[in-house]
């Protein structure tokens, strides 16, 4: 959809939800489903929805409903349906056909606004997976339409190659990211690994997507990630020191957030960023106490969690975003053991957070010491700026003396040098 001198106009979408047994409630699916489209850079114009026992196999929707849709992308002449579940490639060929626009499901949506945020190279190599896992059984009848760059939401990033060839070329495609994305991985583990062996505690954030990690992971580390009230703006996992308040640094990370129904394709291409929260000592559970779905959330949430393997793990669940409640329900809030009540915006809780985190976190002590050092050994001097804090430098009888208070396992290095 062109506009003035060809710059492209926001879509116009209609979103359409079907109430299934055992499902979501419809209205309060399509309002995330909304939340998604405008993440995505379209105009919702509307939204359909019918419940059903069971989806048609042809159509998803009922015959009549389908009639009543058609209609209504004359009449507000759309440019395509997004609907609120996944649907076959039978299903989506269909009704692109019924109703004469394009027809993305819940999880094309999803690979859509990932495509969108997806900076870094690995990032994009993990979206470009995801896209063709998912596209690969979709080419028959859809080449033309696939092949078109640009050709709007759900065509965009890497995904939008020419995927009317032949299934060969982009299985092969899919090899060679797998390859890339293993090396990746292995990369992130020596990473890891390197850490592990500073014995620096790490803790990471998760929870569903827009709950306020990003903002919370600056406020405590100083960081400056990219923050937006957009959904999935963090794709790329970011690892930074902080201090806790005995004076120990320990290691946070910020990871992808999660949702309902996430793709299992997204599951699998995000496994290296995924396993930045598999090898934490810590995780810290965000939630936007302000939503009023949050249990709905967390419970999502732990599903996730437990398809990695990590209902088990230690957690410090923090209840984020309480600027946005009444204040007579924020004086309501009663704090227990592993929960945090805070403002990540405000910097309200985030003392008590510390806390709570260093009480937590397993890791050593700091050691006060004093060391003399040769001239010659600066990497030492480098060492102890790099992981301590150095409270004076001296000069006596040739050689420099250092005042510094290090983590344990530093000064265990000192010592066993000595010996």
């Amino acid at each position: 959809m062109k506009g003035i001198a060809g710059v492209r106009q926001a879509e116009r979408a209609l979103l359409v939800g079907v109430g299934l047994q055992r499902s979501p409630s419809v209205e309060e699916s399509l309002e995330e489903l909304a939340e998604l489209a405008r993440s995505a850079g379209a105009q919702v114009w509307g939204q359909m929805s019918q419940k059903r026992p069971r989806p048609d196999p042809a159509y998803f929707l009922g015959r009549g409903k389908l009639d009543e849709l058609r209609a209504e992308v004359a009449a507000t002449e759309a440019d395509l349906l997004i609907f609120d579940q996944n649907l076959s490639p039978t299903q989506q060929r269909n009704l692109e056909n019924a109703v004469g626009c394009r027809v993305l499901d819940r999880t094309q949506l999803i690979l859509d606004i990932f495509a969108r945020h997806a900076r870094s190279h690995e990032g994009q190599l993990q979206v470009e997976c995801a896209q063709l896992s998912y596209l690969l059984p979709r080419l028959t009848g859809r080449g033309v339409e696939l092949s078109r760059l640009g050709g709007g939401i759900g065509t965009r990033g890497p995904g939008e190659m020419q995927l009317e060839t032949d299934r060969r070329r982009i299985r092969r495609r899919l090899r060679k990211i797998a390859a890339e994305l293993e090396t990746v991985r292995k990369r992130r583990a020596q990473q890891r690994a390197a850490r592990q062996a500073a014995s620096l505690p790490t803790a990471a954030l998760v929870g569903y997507t827009n709950s306020g990690k990003s903002t919370l992971f600056n406020a405590l580390t100083r960081a400056e990630v990219r923050v937006s009230q957009r959904m999935f703006a963090t794709l790329d996992p970011t690892v930074r020191a902080f201090r806790l308040p005995s004076g120990r640094d320990a290691l946070l990370s910020d990871t992808v957030g999660f949702i309902r129904d996430l793709p299992p394709a997204l599951i699998a291409a995000f496994r290296a960023t995924l396993e930045e929260a598999q090898e934490a000592a810590l995780l810290v559970h965000v939630t936007d106490i302000s939503n009023p779905r949050h249990a709905e959330q967390d419970g999502e949430v732990e599903k996730v969690l437990a398809e990695l393997g990590l209902e088990a793990r230690t957690r410090v669940h923090v209840f984020n975003k309480i600027d946005l409640l009444p204040a007579a329900e924020r004086r309501s809030l009663r704090t227990h053991a592993g929960n945090v009540y805070l403002s990540a915006e405000k910097g309200w809780g985030l003392d008590e957070l510390r806390a709570e985190l260093d009480r937590v976190l397993p890791g050593s002590q700091r050691v006060h010491l004093e060391l003399e050092l040769l001239p010659s050994e600066s990497e030492t001097l480098a060492l102890l700026h790099r992981f301590g804090r150095v409270y004076s430098q001296r000069y006596r009888n040739g050689r420099l003396v250092v005042e510094a208070e290090v983590p344990e396992f530093v000064a265990r290095h000192f010592s066993a040098a000595k010996d």
